[in-house]
């Protein structure tokens, strides 16, 4: 027992080290804060100094008083906090994941004034700070401001943090927003102002702080992911307004201030106004994706393209507008009732297009309300004024009628109309058939007027067919005197053929012989001049000789001639003159031999001259034969 209590202080170290935690809790009031935790720490009672107790309708002590106190602690070491008068609850940091904001909602701080349902954001250290928040007038409620992903020291005492996924607009949608909190919308509007400088929603204090409306809002959110408050902003997803190809889209706005017509007073039909204002804007949107509010704003699709409307039973466009359009039962003047089918082909211009929608609304009022009775009703007068068959044979004439009348209608709706077109026409029954036996009768006759012009034809033919037969032998009469004709042209031909060749031969040897002849005329003048060069030479040396043999010669011819003119002399002077003349005549005529007796004898009327006559005469007649001789030579 003495050991013992001699080492008592042994078993004294012992315990401390086992319950030095303990110990230093008790007698130094130490408190350890681990790295990930917080201390939330609530004071039991207060000595001395401080207030007692919190003011009505607090929670958590900014200042010391007893019960659950705004400051944590962070992680590290502590001392003095008793566990008699403090206990202290270790807590995570409040984690925000990716993908998610923290909504916080306050259990202490101001109230949120009247007609407001989220508290409005103060300086607080991301809400870390609980003791800064209060100060600086933080409110209890939800809270406008939100934490986004990360570690926060959240004194949770104070605060509940609820997470909720941020929002993600998909493609090709809008959206829709509505806030939760705001002044009240305007009088005769459905949606709030349009605010600026709120990061689509993200800044929900400065929307509020710029006057923001609660309730529907203008402004639409496009596609991607936001920090959006829930409790804030509510969110609806729509798709975006498509305007397909061949269309145009006619806004009509159900918010904005009241606009000014700007059609001036040519329409008194609705009020057209300018782009952001209340009431139909006066630019339609063309084809291509827009993101509408669809509560604040609604498009009207007009087609722009030729649109065909049909009134019949078994047929209807892809665009349903003649969905409810049937076929035209009318009555004719003689009373029959029947049905007729028919197109109206329609255009609307796209500058045109608002005002049909001002005037109509919808494309579809503008076929029930216009087209409908206008077509309709041109029908059935028309066919009160004719009977079936007449309107059956002037359906033409009809149809080009009705498409004049409907485009003059049509042209007052700012509508164009292209073309009417009248269909299938059934008539009655028993009309048909009446019609029917009618037409056959009328064919039969038609069979038989052809049946006869066939059998006439046929005799034609044969007497046609006997001519022919006949034709044959006149045909080859008159080929025989054709051929003789041609056989004779050509003899003709080829006489003026030969002629025209012998000519073109005797002129080509004509020429020939000109030529040649130049040649030789050359030739000779040439032979001519070496010649009579060398005459010239012969001329001159028989010159000379001439000249001296006739000197000799005529002396000799003188001296015969003067001793033969001496003999004459003689002569005549012995025989007489007479004598002598008819002795040389008859010695000449006997050298001579010539006829003494004419063949023709011609005699004169003078006996003394009778011979000397008939010389003459002899003389004469061959000068006449030879100039008959030289005539007939000419003739031939």
């Amino acid at each position: 027992m003495t050991a013992l209590t001699d080492y008592w202080w042994l078993l004294l170290l012992v315990l401390c080290l086992v319950l030095y935690k303990f110990v230093l809790r008790v007698f130094f009031g130490m408190v350890i804060v681990p790295e990930d935790k917080i201390g939330l720490v609530t004071k039991k009672f207060v000595l001395f100094g401080a207030s007692k107790s919190l003011p009505d309708g607090r929670i958590i002590a900014t200042k010391g008083e007893a019960g659950y106190q705004a400051k944590t602690l962070a992680p590290g070491l502590y001392w003095g906090m008793w566990p008699w008068q403090y206990s202290v609850n270790m807590t995570s940091f409040t984690i925000i994941p990716e993908g998610n904001i923290g909504l916080l909602l306050s259990k202490d701080g101001a109230e949120i004034p009247t007609g407001r349902i989220l508290a409005q954001k103060v300086s607080s250290d991301n809400f870390q700070d609980a003791t800064l928040f209060l100060d600086n007038g933080g409110q209890k409620g939800r809270q406008s401001a939100f934490i986004t992903t990360g570690s926060y020291r959240i004194n949770t005492f104070l605060f509940e943090v609820v997470m909720t996924p941020q929002i993600v607009i998909s493609e090709n949608m809008v959206g829709i927003v509505t806030a939760m909190d705001g002044e009240p919308i305007p009088i005769g509007q459905i949606a709030g102002k349009f605010v600026d400088n709120h990061n689509n929603f993200q800044d929900f204090d400065q929307f509020l702080k710029n006057g923001g409306n609660r309730g529907l809002q203008p402004q639409v959110m496009l596609a991607g992911s936001y920090y959006i408050n829930s409790w804030a902003v509510q969110i609806e997803q729509t798709p975006m307004t498509d305007v397909p190809i061949g269309y145009v889209g006619v806004v009509i706005s159900y918010i904005g201030e009241d606009g000014k017509d700007v059609t001036g007073d040519t329409f008194k039909h609705g009020n057209i106004v300018s782009k952001g204002q209340r009431g139909v804007w006066m630019e339609p949107f063309g084809p291509g994706k827009y993101a509408l509010n669809i509560y604040t704003t609604k498009l009207e699709p007009v087609p722009t393209t030729n649109l065909v409307l049909n009134w019949a039973d078994a047929r209807s466009e892809s665009h349903n507008l003649d969905k409810n359009l049937s076929t035209i039962t009318v009555r004719s003047k003689d009373g029959f009732p029947f049905n007729l089918d028919v197109s109206q082909i329609i255009h609307v211009p796209a500058n045109e297009a608002p005002k049909v929608i001002a005037r109509f609304g919808s494309m579809n009022n503008l076929v029930s309300q216009v087209l409908e009775p206008t077509i309709g009703n041109y029908f059935r007068n028309s066919a009160q004024e004719s009977d079936v068959i007449s309107f059956l044979s002037t359906r033409k004439e009809r149809q080009e009628s009705a498409k004049k009348h409907i485009k003059v209608v049509l042209d007052e709706y700012n509508v164009n109309a292209v073309d009417t077109l009248i269909g299938d026409i059934v008539p009655p029954e028993s009309l048909m058939k009446t019609l029917t036996d009618r037409k056959i009768a009328e064919e039969e006759q038609k069979t038989y007027q052809t049946q006869r012009m066939a059998q006439e034809q046929r005799q034609g033919v044969e007497k046609e067919t006997a001519i022919a037969d006949m034709q044959k032998e006149i045909v080859k009469a008159s080929q025989s005197v054709e051929i003789a004709q041609r056989t004779a042209d050509a003899t003709v031909k080829k006489a003026e053929g030969d002629a025209t060749s012998l000519k073109l031969n005797v002129n080509a040897e004509a020429e020939a012989t000109k030529m040649r002849a130049n040649a030789e005329a050359e030739a000779t003048k040439a032979r001519a001049g070496a010649q009579a060069e060398a005459t010239k030479l012969t001329a001159s040396a028989e010159a000379e000789r001439i000249s001296k043999t006739g000197l000799a010669e005529a002396e000799k011819i003188k001296a015969i001639g003067k001793s033969t003119a001496e003999a004459y002399q003689l002569q005549v002077s012995a025989m007489g003159g007479d004598n002598f003349t008819k002795y040389k005549i008859t010695e000449e005529i006997g050298k001579g031999k010539i006829k003494v007796i004419p063949d023709v004898l011609i005699s004169g009327n003078n006996g003394s001259d009778g011979g000397i006559s008939g010389l003459l005469g002899m003389k004469l007649m061959e000068m006449m034969d030879t100039k008959n001789e030289k005539e007939d030579s000419k003739t031939k």
